[in-house]
């Protein structure tokens, strides 16, 4: 009987303890159920920050396009369908740069961006070959406090008889608003125009019309640009700090909710955060309790060593959603851990960040060291490497930015055309593969590799003849060269590109045997005629040849070889250097015999064809007209241009020194002592219209198997290459 009531008396107690627990959590849910319907009921759906707001690959939100009683398309409805006019770009995409006004002249910010589309391949002076326009009034700076801001731009604006509304118009801006709310608002109609704007939200963010921009310093380069300062892949890729953030607390006002906190996560250790009060002149009249201990902390870490000895990088939004720091984190090669809820990244469109960067969300500051504690060493490898590919690509300087930006609208025009994401997120990039050319990713030579296809079994062998002599017999260097170039196995025509003053022979009086010769005389005779496309180079890779080389036909079907494995590469016999010369100041070009080169000529050179379309179509016109003013270097531009893209060094083939005729006519030209400084003077000039110098030094180079071996010559490939004195 004790037992019975002893049984009754717990599964009373369950029973009440089971009916407080369920009842408390139903009253509860019920409670969160009447305050979100509560919330709803002032405010929208649309209003209330959401997950795919803050973080990538978000799922956009449909919107419907509507126009207005006067036939208007609202701002935040245009899209590329209804407010771009595709039938101004069935020709080249061109750009036209509005004419200066004199009374409104741009910032020098402003008018690098304008001086980089003028001297491009881009830029037209004829509006009704444009597809679209840029306006010369400074927009850049919308911020009313700034001396850059341009007062009245709307009339000013409307007087301009192409302006039609801002249709096929791209605006540059990069501030925007002012103190204290800093709004988007560039405070004039923008109308059809698409913005390419820094610090824009998902919110005010057109998809698919406007493009998100980085915010870039004024002192950031205009061309060229230092490259990333990852200088080692060792593995594992972490740092002595595991997360760092230097730079301002705002004590007050928009921005200041994340960086007055940040000090909860410093601890001096591995985690590094530290802010300064002192920015702005007023700031001892809003400084706290903690400026004092902040400020001091803050003078104890330099910041460009502190962001290279860190493996993530805080970027936290500033007054505006974007910042400086965040190309500075990339070009360091430090993982950018992101704090700005609702920032549209840099060229969102097109480059797919996950692969680089983190997102943290400002409400959960907290939770930031066990998130970049989760990241295994692997992926932060991956990570650093890839913020590397990005800057150098498409941020280290305004230039590269500019450009992105037009080839972003280039796609959208070109639309079954379009570069995939797989190359904008790879390298070389978007902006090294030319769809003038093809938009065939195998014809490309920095793609063949990895797509696993080999390039053309066969080469076309281009010679230069620049002299030519008195005539053509079997004892002058051309006639010995194409009897080489003819026992070939691999060659498959022979184009003489004839430059010379001289009438040139017959091509029946040239022996090529069963190899086709044909004679190409460019009516302009230039001597960058050799680097030009031609419709009869149908082979991958073209073999540059000068008129007096004495390659062998072992030495022909060597490079031939070779080349194929590297077929983005320069690879050939002839190497050189440069230096930079303190006492000169400047750089310098060496043909000193060293175990480093930087350059292989193209006078016996294999490249892929696709660098004759780069030469000759995307050179900088001041590249080509150095070229064409000195009628020397375009050897060296070749290398220039081929290095820029593919960030490698060419590749020398055995040790041989010279490759020359000596009885050639054209020797006098290349030993001539005023030839090397004029090549010094090329180098230099090359470097300054680019903006750096691309030149990678190597100390490989790669011999035949067996090469000067100790063994039977029967046993190797290449007998007649180690009967060539060196």
């Amino acid at each position: 009987m004790q037992a019975k009531k002893r049984y009754l008396l717990l599964f009373s107690c369950c029973a009440f303890l089971s009916f407080g627990y369920f009842g408390y959590h139903h009253f509860k849910s019920q409670r969160q159920n009447r305050w979100y319907q509560q919330l709803s009921s002032y405010s929208d759906d649309a209003d209330i920050l959401h997950d795919e707001d803050i973080y990538p690959n978000r799922k956009f939100r449909s919107r419907r396009t509507s126009v207005d009683r006067d036939g208007l398309v609202p701002f935040s409805e245009c899209r590329m369908e209804n407010c771009f006019d595709f039938s101004r770009c069935t020709r080249d995409f061109k750009v036209y740069v509005y004419p200066i006004d004199d009374n409104v002249p741009p910032s020098s910010s402003y008018m690098k961006v304008l001086n980089i589309i003028q001297d491009s391949n881009y830029h037209t002076s004829d509006p009704s070959q444009a597809c679209v326009f840029v306006l010369s009034l400074d927009t850049l700076d919308r911020d009313t406090l700034s001396k850059d801001y341009v007062r009245n731009m709307l009339p000013r604006i409307q007087r301009l008889p192409l302006w039609n509304n801002g249709q096929n118009h791209i605006i540059f801006n990069l501030y925007s608003g002012t103190w204290p709310d800093y709004a988007e608002d560039l405070g004039f109609d923008v109308g059809k125009a698409i913005l390419a704007k820094a610090s824009i939200s998902i919110e005010n963010f057109r998809q698919g019309f406007d493009i998100s921009l980085p915010l870039f310093h004024k002192t950031h380069p205009e061309r060229g640009g230092e490259e990333g300062f990852l200088d080692s892949n060792k593995f594992p890729g972490t740092k002595k700090y595991l997360l760092a953030f230097k730079g301002k607390r705002y004590v007050y006002g928009i921005g200041s909710e994340t960086r007055n906190s940040l000090y909860h996560l410093h601890n001096e250790r591995d985690i590094v955060l530290v802010t300064t009060c002192k920015h702005g002149e007023s700031w001892k009249d809003h400084k706290d309790d903690r400026c004092d201990h902040d400020n001091a902390e803050y003078d104890r870490y330099d910041y460009e060593v502190l962001l290279r000895n860190s493996t993530f990088c805080l970027v936290p939004r500033g007054r505006r959603l974007g910042s400086f720091r965040f190309l500075e984190v990339m070009q360091a090669g430090c993982v950018p851990v992101l704090l700005a809820n609702g920032w549209e990244l840099p060229f969102s469109e097109v480059i797919d960040w996950s692969r680089s960067a983190l997102w943290a969300d400002e409400r959960l500051l907290l939770q930031v060291p066990d998130m970049v504690r989760s990241i295994n060493a692997s992926q932060i490898l991956q990570m650093r490497q890839q913020t590397q590919l990005m800057w150098n690509q498409y941020f280290s300087s305004i230039q590269k930015i500019v450009f992105s930006t037009l080839e972003i609208v280039a796609d959208r025009v070109r639309r079954h055309r379009a570069r995939s994401l797989a190359v904008w997120n790879s390298s070389p990039g978007a902006l090294a593969v030319n769809l003038s050319f093809s938009d065939y990713l195998p014809h490309f030579p920095f793609y063949l590799t990895s797509l696993g296809i080999s390039p053309s079994p066969r080469y076309t062998a281009v010679i230069s003849v620049t002299h030519g002599g008195t005539g053509l017999t079997q004892t002058t260097p051309l006639y010995k060269l194409v009897k080489n170039i003819a026992r070939s196995k691999f060659v498959e025509k022979i184009i003489v590109v004839w430059t010379s003053s001289q009438a040139p022979p017959t091509e029946n009086r040239i022996p090529g045997g069963s190899v086709p010769v044909h004679v190409v005389v460019p009516p302009d005779r230039s001597i960058s005629a050799r680097h030009r496309p031609h419709p009869l180079i149908t082979t991958d890779a073209v073999f540059s040849l000068d008129e007096d080389v004495t390659l062998t036909t072992d030495e022909l079907d060597f490079a031939f070889t070779v080349w194929r494995t590297f077929p983005e590469r320069i690879v050939g016999y002839p190497a050189r250097s440069h230096h930079w010369d303190d006492a000169k100041a400047g750089w310098s070009y060496t043909s000193r015999w060293t175990n480093s080169y930087s350059m292989v000529l193209t006078g016996a050179a294999v490249y892929h064809r696709y660098w004759q379309h780069v030469y000759t179509h995307q050179s900088p016109s001041g590249l080509l007209s150095t070229v064409s003013t000195t009628k020397n270097c375009d050897d060296i531009l070749m290398n220039f241009l081929v290095s820029a893209v593919i960030r490698r060094p060419p590749i020398k083939l055995t040790q041989r020194k010279q490759y020359k005729d000596y009885s050639s006519e054209a020797r006098w030209v290349w030993t001539d002592p005023s030839h090397f400084h004029q090549r010094s003077v090329c180098l230099n000039t090359f470097a300054s219209l680019l903006g750096h110098i691309p030149l990678k030094h190597s100390n490989l180079r790669l011999d035949p198997v067996l090469f000067k071996d100790k063994v039977s010559m029967q046993r190797k490939k290449y007998r007649q290459i180690e009967k060539i004195g060196s």
